[in-house]
């Protein structure tokens, strides 16, 4: 039985991913690598932990997409259905952060090993979550960046008051909707990773996990109009 688009899921991922490793591992973002330029210059000025992690996520990132691009085409030769083991491996490595961090957490009292660990794992996460969605789910609005989401829906919403009523219109109005829909996913997964790190610090990385098993039954929507 299908579910919710798989576009959706990963939205709500992508919010709550980035809010509960900004909140539990020292101001890092697995999956917004301009922010972590910010906080990483803000924590050389003005002091604090965690400069490690934010010095090596974009390295990390980087090569993870690479290795991913490399095994999608590696898989696609074979003949291999791609968009699922490239969501595979991201579960698996949700999976593997959710356990390190019932068994290491909570992270404000960790070591730093420990730090470094579950952040570069929910990177690794998030940037082929990243890599899947520009080459599978490219006319979905992306799921872990909601500027250029939030930057398009303001001037489809111009068009659609002041334009011409016509076909293009009607494109503006149905990619509206969806791209409501993946910034109310986001927001909803930045409220719950924020209320899962306040209630239940140790299991909250859980949630990811769960969400992205559910992944696998997900519809694949190919929207029209972009």
């Amino acid at each position: 039985m299908k579910i919710l688009p798989l576009s959706v899921l990963l939205s709500f991922n992508g919010g709550y991913v980035d809010t509960a490793g900004f909140l539990a591992l020292q101001g890092l973002f697995p999956a917004h690598v301009t922010g972590n330029f910010v906080t990483l210059g803000a924590t050389l000025v003005m002091g604090g932990s965690g400069t490690l992690p934010k010095l090596l996520a974009l390295p990390v990132f980087c090569l993870v997409i690479l290795i991913s691009r490399i095994a999608g085409l590696m898989l696609h030769k074979a003949g291999r259905p791609v968009l699922k083991c490239l969501l595979a491996a991201k579960v698996i490595l949700l999976i593997a952060a959710a356990i390190f961090s019932v068994l290491h957490g909570p992270f404000s009292s960790a070591t730093a090993i420990a730090n470094l660990v579950m952040g570069m794992t929910l990177v690794s996460a998030m940037a082929i979550q990243n890599a899947l969605h520009r080459v599978h789910l490219a006319k979905s609005p992306p799921s872990t960046l909601m500027t250029g989401t939030t930057t398009q829906i303001m001037l489809d919403l111009a068009d659609i008051m002041v334009g011409e009523k016509g076909q293009s219109t009607s494109l503006a109005l149905a990619r509206v909707k969806r791209m409501i829909v993946a910034v109310a996913a986001f927001a909803l997964g930045c409220a719950c990773a924020a209320l899962a790190i306040l209630s239940i610090p140790l299991w909250a990385f859980v949630i990811p996990a769960v969400v992205g098993v559910f992944s696998f039954v997900a519809r694949v929507e190919t929207p029209e109009g972009d």
